[in-house]
């Protein structure tokens, strides 16, 4: 419970529509796009200048209240779930592009700017913002750096910590630190590279500084439908393997493919899997290059292949992929995201493997995902209302399983948060999980900053000095530690 003495310096400090204490304003901050779980929180600051973040974050610092930074709350493994009786920063109204630098290639933004709006702004001059989840044009920048986003373009152009040259944040006593800095090559240690992808428990960026790409001189997209996805698994392999690196290949199955039809009516083929390839560069190569895609899609078995030929082709062959995720709730109530990531010479045996846990858990798996850099997003499909939920669970997390097995990570984009706790022990030893902690703590020795997520378990800095000794019945193989 927060005092009364503390809400009134809060209000005084964001005005009364700055903070949100009513049950019923706060139920809107509970939960973000992992909507399992669901944590009332005490009150939802509203700040509208960095200047009011520091002040906040130095209020909790103060109190001891654990706070959560939240965006537009897209993110899709529980990294801004409340805690239950802290606060929930929303940087929602800082969303000002505060500098446009074309002769550099940079962006100055607040974190609560959208993804897309970036893209937009440089536009005119020829530039665009590389990294782009599905979610662009609703998520912000702020939660694209808390989760390291990444989206179909990562493949040529990299995540975002590719594209971070600097961040000025509120570290979790409440002082300002400036990480990086507006040349692409700073010296010492790569700190932006260690905030970009922290989920939020070092700190809260208050202004990012981001690097812009010349938009190439052309852009071809082919759609290629083929019988199973093995034969689209082997072509993507094959594409890779003949030395190309095209800006973007995405897979979507038969589930997939079925509801972005009747979401958004993309006209695809009826088509047992689909792929995406995209290509960009100067206009002699993208030919030269396309025509080889295309004759290693027909070499594999592809039936159907389309070109895009003009940008509203383009737009609409994308445009059922990115609604893919949304268009899961027409064939089935409820579902659930996964996000691993595997070899990419082992996807078609990893489909195969997620095909059989399907058919013996008694759920559909639709499958849509990035394939030139084997990041999957199994959507284990199920209803709520006829008690499947636990059922889908286990099957989610036997997919995750399965790809940290084949060499893979449990998570490609969308981050642990609270989701995958449990599966970093799967993923790593107890002294990478210590070494973690010791980079957190020299942030947040106080352990406010965003507490419970990402590690297995809570834990206290300098909770257990010394050599990690495992209980007796871990050692016998009975038990497993979180």
């Amino acid at each position: 419970m927060i005092q009364q003495h503390v809400l009134a310096e809060l209000r005084a400090l964001l005005g009364e529509d700055g903070l949100l204490t009513e049950p019923e304003q706060l139920r809107t901050y509970d939960a973000d796009g992992l909507t399992n779980f669901r944590v009332v929180p005490a009150a939802v600051a509203l700040p509208r200048t960095g200047a009011q973040v520091q002040r906040v974050v130095q209020i909790c610092h103060r109190e001891r209240l654990p706070f959560v930074a939240r965006g537009s709350g897209t993110g899709l493994s529980g990294g801004a779930l409340p805690v239950e009786g802290g606060i929930v920063i929303s940087l929602s109204r800082l969303n000002r592009i505060l500098e446009i630098d074309i002769p550099n290639q940079r962006v100055v933004v607040e974190p609560g700017v959208i993804n897309l709006q970036v893209t937009q702004a440089v536009a005119p001059y020829g530039y665009f913002y590389a990294p782009d989840p599905s979610s662009q044009s609703v998520c912000t920048i702020g939660g694209n750096v808390a989760e390291n986003a990444g989206g179909a373009h990562c493949l040529k152009y990299g995540f975002t910590v590719t594209h971070v040259l600097g961040l000025t944040v509120v570290l979790p006593d409440g002082s300002l630190a400036h990480l990086g800095g507006k040349t692409l090559d700073t010296p010492g240690y790569d700190l932006p590279g260690v905030f970009v992808g922290s989920e939020g428990t070092l700190g809260i960026a208050i202004e990012v500084i981001l690097r812009i790409v010349k938009r190439p001189e052309t852009i071809q997209t082919l759609l290629a439908a083929f019988n199973s996805t093995d034969e689209a698994g082997a072509a993507v392999s094959a594409i890779i393997a003949a030395g190309m690196l095209p800006a973007a290949i995405e897979m979507m199955d038969r589930l997939s493919r079925d509801a972005a039809e009747a979401a958004v009516h993309a006209n695809y083929p009826e088509a047992e899997a689909l792929l995406l390839v995209e290509l960009d560069g100067p206009a002699a190569e993208v030919a030269l290059l396309m025509a080889q895609v295309r004759a290693i899609c027909e070499a594999h078995g592809a039936w159907e292949i389309r070109v895009a030929q003009s940008e509203a082709e383009r737009a609409v062959l994308w445009k059922g992929r990115k609604a893919a995720f949304a268009a899961m709730g027409r064939i089935s109530p409820d579902y659930i995201v996964q996000d691993g990531v595997i070899p990419r010479t082992a996807l078609p045996r990893i489909l195969r493997e997620i095909e059989a846990l399907s058919a013996r858990a008694g759920l559909r798996v639709a499958n849509v995902f990035h394939a030139g850099d084997g990041n999957l997003h199994p959507l284990v499909l199920y209803d709520r209302s006829k008690g499947e939920e636990q059922r889908a669970e286990e099957l989610a997390f036997e997919i995750l399983r399965r790809c940290v097995e084949a060499g893979g990570s449990i998570t490609g984009e969308h981050g642990v948060g609270r989701e995958k706790q449990k599966f970093m022990s799967v993923m790593f030893a107890e002294p990478d999980l210590e070494t973690m902690q010791l980079v957190r703590c020299a942030f947040d020795p106080h352990h406010l900053s965003n507490p419970d997520k990402v590690f297995p378990r809570p834990r206290l800095c300098a909770e257990k000095p010394g050599r990690y000794e495992p209980h007796p019945l871990e050692r016998a193989g009975v038990a497993e530690l979180f």
